[in-house]
């Protein structure tokens, strides 16, 4: 492995200036701190083994149970009667509308 980079006030105002950004004075240090951690982490990338290929991940159980597929009525918590304004037979009754005159 090799030196691990490390990031300037020089690249740090290159980029900015690149970049079109105005950096404030104040803010340039805490900018050439932030950009070395940022190197530094992507720099343990070299550490990661590469001969090999991760198993894929797949989150949850490897093999989930299906329970029996068996259709079941839902009991309603309140009757379709008591939830209309007029309900008979089975059917819920609305209004005829005016555009159904011709019908």
């Amino acid at each position: 492995m090799g030196e691990r980079m490390s990031i300037g006030r020089d690249e740090v105002l290159r980029v900015a200036r690149l970049a079109e950004l105005a950096v404030r004075e104040g803010e340039l240090d805490r900018l050439v701190e932030q950009m070395n951690r940022i190197v530094g982490y992507v720099a343990q990338l070299d550490q990661v083994p590469a001969g090999r290929i991760a198993d894929a991940f797949l989150p949850g159980p490897p093999a989930a149970v299906l329970r029996e597929d068996v259709p079941n009525p839902v009991p309603l918590a309140r009757a379709p009667a008591e939830l209309a304004p007029e309900f008979a037979e089975g059917f819920f009754l609305v209004p005829r509308h005016g555009a159904m005159e011709d019908l």
